[in-house]
């Protein structure tokens, strides 16, 4: 089983304020405990949305607006995806994070489950996946 843990944006990551060396330290740890395990697939940091861009949908047409993005609550700043064998064993992982905003502080980590294609009947549109899975697999 695939999980997301998303680290949720704060004013100071919007504001592309870097952690301090105690919680990058924190989080190195942590990211090592997650490789011996076994159970790190990627991860990454994410810059503020005001270098980001969202594409609206509406009536057939694609609209793109520029960041910054006002809602801190919504945003991402950035990710962990893990494989374990049970969403219980996620949660684990997930409670075990750093907190990225320092001890005391407010802070919050998103689980999310991926979908596998498993997960979905039998169809072209899956064959189709099943195939590219395995080329993009080739170009790691």
């Amino acid at each position: 089983m695939r999980f997301m843990m998303i680290v949720k944006a704060s004013k100071d990551s919007e504001a592309g304020k870097m952690p301090s060396e105690e919680i990058l330290s924190a989080m190195g740890k942590y990211n090592e405990e997650l490789m011996k395990a076994g159970v790190l697939l990627d991860l990454a940091g994410l810059q503020p949305s005001s270098t980001g861009a969202r594409i609206k949908f509406s009536g057939g047409k694609r609209t793109v607006v520029d960041g910054p993005f006002t809602e801190t609550k919504e945003l991402i700043a950035g990710y962990w995806i893990i494989q374990v064998k049970s969403r219980e064993e996620a949660i684990e992982w997930a409670k075990r994070v750093p907190n990225l905003r320092g001890e005391g502080q407010e802070g919050e980590i998103e689980l999310r489950q991926f979908f596998e294609l498993d997960d979905f009947g039998p169809s072209e549109a899956v064959d189709r996946a099943r195939e590219m899975g395995k080329e993009l697999s080739k170009k790691k």
